[in-house]
């Protein structure tokens, strides 16, 4: 049986977009910086298709009146729409691997991956400024007579 037209134009639009959209538009190519780090870009790739068409059939008349025997016509297209969008950069060095947002909420983000090293260094510096209980040379307050 042979292929419709339809098919044909859904063929074409479907491997263009198979060209487009691979592993490497969401990850990017790692970029090494001078000091060892190693910089990935990471996007989000969203893509959309249609097509459609119709036969119609010839109204026509040959010379002698006659209705004409031609295949019907057909009517046709297809489009597609892919939309790429960074989404952050996957930083590897220094012995950590961090994911830096590039959207609006990276502030918040960030305070979030802060707020654990941010706590600790807290409790370490109120830590440091009090003497353990019962230590030597501690003197207790005693009221005036």
């Amino acid at each position: 049986m042979p292929e419709h037209p339809i098919e044909g134009l859904m063929k074409t639009a479907m491997e263009n977009i198979k060209e487009m959209v691979d592993v490497n538009t969401v990850v990017g190519d790692p970029v090494e910086s001078p000091d060892g780090t190693v910089i990935i870009p990471i996007s989000r790739v969203s893509f959309g298709f249609g097509a459609g068409g119709g036969e119609f059939e010839s109204s026509g008349k040959d010379e002698g009146g006659n209705r004409d025997q031609q295949a019907p016509f057909f009517g046709g297209g297809s489009g597609a729409g892919v939309s790429v969008q960074p989404v952050g950069f996957l930083v590897v060095g220094n012995g950590q691997v961090r994911l830096l947002p590039v959207d609006n909420n990276a502030i918040v983000d960030r305070i979030i991956e802060v707020a654990p090293q941010f706590i600790s260094q807290i409790q370490s510096i109120f830590k440091k400024d009090r003497p353990p209980a019962g230590a030597a040379g501690t003197t207790t307050a005693s009221p005036i007579d």
